[in-house]
């Protein structure tokens, strides 16, 4: 079944699942861009290697406390049984090596890259060392004639820095930034709140090609469908990071119109 809302899902944004999401995301964009930019370009899957706080479900298990005999009782505590406390069972954060998967539109006859597509991780928008890293990375391509187009369909961390002029995007749940390689430091931003669908927007190509429509709606929707999200998610917990009293209302009626949850 293809995604409940009409525009994001809040719960496709919980941090152990969203890694997954966005590698899927990133295949099932390839796919749907491919035959819209052939035969002059081809759109390539990259990865670079991060280093970040790879999320899991802790358990949280309260034990059974353990009642044992001290063979060496302390002279107040004579033969007393020794109560020993039983910790709960945790996990710590560990910085792993993982990949990130983004897009590439390259021309075929001069292998020139000439856009990057971003779906920006957690760790991107965090403070650190992986977000310094990324932001060095999109600077560099503001300084060459490729396009950069940054999406960001995580309400957690800290938006990418912009200016803005006639617009409230710092007050949007989620971005859509196209940054053209030929308009100097113009970009064009798309923002959008968890009730509204996805922004349609065109992919920038080499000055005087048609440029195809990207219908990110359609490819999320491909994607919860064919990864079956609805068997993974449990709408009866509340999202991550959670919504605004309003907001929530709203998502649980069209889950329960759905028959998602009770």
């Amino acid at each position: 079944m293809p995604s409940p809302f009409p525009g994001m899902d809040p719960w496709l944004e919980r941090s152990t699942l969203w890694p997954d999401v966005h590698d899927n995301l990133i295949i099932r964009l390839q796919a749907a861009l491919a035959p819209l930019v052939r035969p002059r370009y081809y759109v390539a899957v990259r990865q670079r290697s991060v280093f970040a706080i790879v999320p899991s479900e802790p358990d949280f298990i309260i034990p059974d406390v353990s009642v044992i005999k001290s063979t060496k009782p302390a002279d107040y505590m004579e033969s007393a049984p020794v109560v020993l406390a039983e910790p709960m069972i945790v996990e710590v954060p560990v910085r792993e090596k993982i990949t990130e998967d983004y897009l590439e539109i390259v021309e075929v006859s001069t292998q020139e890259v000439v856009a990057v597509i971003e779906i920006l991780s957690l760790s991107n928008k965090m403070p650190g060392r992986d977000r310094r890293a990324y932001e060095i990375k999109r600077e560099r391509i503001f300084q060459t004639p490729t396009h950069l187009i940054e999406i960001d369909l995580l309400r957690d961390g800290e938006p990418m820095p912009f200016s803005y002029r006639r617009t409230n995007g710092h007050m949007n749940h989620y971005r859509i930034l196209v940054k053209r390689g030929d308009r100097g430091r113009r970009a064009y931003l798309y923002p959008f709140n968890v009730r509204e669908a996805f922004p349609v927007f065109p992919l920038p190509l080499q000055s005087g090609d048609a440029e195809p429509p990207i219908y990110l709606q359609a490819v999320l929707n491909a994607t919860y469908d064919a990864c079956g999200y609805d068997l993974r998610i449990d709408y009866n917990r509340s999202p991550e990071p959670s919504l605004s009293a309003e907001d929530m209302l709203w998502a649980k009626e069209i889950l329960q119109a759905k028959k998602l949850i009770a």
